[in-house]
């Protein structure tokens, strides 16, 4: 099969196709043939050699999600059969025309979304909505402060607080303000000429935030607590400002407020399994509905995966960057 394989870590062009063994499934696995893929910051750690490979005895194979059909399974295996059409979260090996993962951690593609449009779905879906409703404790009519609000995990993010009745401010830069608007995002702030601490004050009355979902951390840390409800908690799911910041400890103690650092790569794979199969169950309908839509920015081949790394690491998309393996 062709891959994306890393033998090596740096720039882009360390991203080279290979033809490599195809993975073989065990008795609880599904094998799938992969029509698409979706980039993740977290694919860019990887190549620069800041995530390392999660599976160290075989070839290095980035990609954190995928969508497809499923090609054979395990003897084990009862959920599904060959040719479903399945979506979900792998800890590597999206960037791959196969891959395997067990039968129980993939999803059903939800009624009215294509198979290659699914991709765009497991990662930033179950990332914002795992942080702010199930660590985040997020309800009808609280408040939420969400940042990088143009982003995959932004774009999910504001869709699932309006489907849950919440209210949102979210941050981003200029270019992304009205696509964070024409989402639903009930305050959008422009973080290059606005203060998001008093855009939140003004909008809550002074009350604050009951969630904030951070990909930045850095100096927004500070800024977030002075953001916060009283019982309000942080859920930070990224560092993208890189160096760490000393903070005021007691700003948090009299909020009596909690941080919460998370991520979804790292966790074992029972854990996986456990939040993909709530995650089906609870938000998928929602899917079906028409509630929830992927925001697809834009798509490449895999043989562009190079351009596509590039353009990620640009800020330039709202949305999720698509890459098309099949065909």
């Amino acid at each position: 099969m062709r891959a994306v394989v890393l033998r090596s870590h740096g720039g882009p062009e360390v991203l080279e196709i290979q033809d490599v063994e195809a993975p073989v499934p065990g008795n609880d696995d599904i094998s799938v043939d992969v029509v698409a893929t979706a980039l993740n910051r977290a694919d860019l750690l990887q190549r620069m050699g800041l995530y390392p490979n999660p599976f160290p005895d075989g070839v290095e194979i980035p990609g954190l999600e995928f969508s497809g059909t499923v090609r054979s399974v395990g003897a084990h295996v009862r959920r599904w059969k060959v040719g479903d059409p399945v979506m979900g979260i792998v800890s590597g090996g999206g960037y791959a025309q196969q891959l395997v993962l067990p039968e129980r951690q993939a999803m059903r593609i939800p009624t009215g979304i294509s198979v290659a449009d699914a991709a765009a779905i497991p990662e930033v879906f179950i990332t914002a909505w795992d942080a702010l409703v199930v660590q985040g404790v997020l309800t009808s009519g609280r408040w939420a402060l969400v940042h990088a609000g143009g982003s995959g995990v932004g774009t999910a993010a504001i869709q699932i607080c309006k489907a849950i009745g919440a209210r949102i401010v979210v941050t981003c830069s200029a270019g992304k303000v009205a696509a964070c608007r024409a989402l639903g995002a009930d305050v959008v702030v422009d973080y290059g000429s606005q203060d998001f601490v008093a855009e939140v004050a003004s909008a809550t009355a002074g009350v604050g935030v009951d969630v904030v979902l951070d990909v930045i951390g850095g100096d927004y840390l500070e800024r977030n607590i002075a953001a916060l409800a009283t019982k309000g908690r942080i859920i930070q799911v990224g560092v993208m400002a890189g160096k760490p910041v000393l903070f005021n400890v007691g700003a948090l103690l009299g909020k009596r407020a909690s941080i919460i650092g998370t991520v979804l790569r790292a966790r074992p794979v029972e854990e996986k399994i456990s939040i993909s199969q709530r995650f089906a169950s609870e938000v998928l309908p929602l899917f079906d509905a028409g509630v929830l839509q992927p925001v697809i920015d834009r798509r490449y081949q895999l043989d562009d995966i190079a351009a596509a790394h590039e353009y990620m690491a640009s800020n330039g998309n709202t949305g999720k960057i698509v890459i098309d393996i099949a065909g």
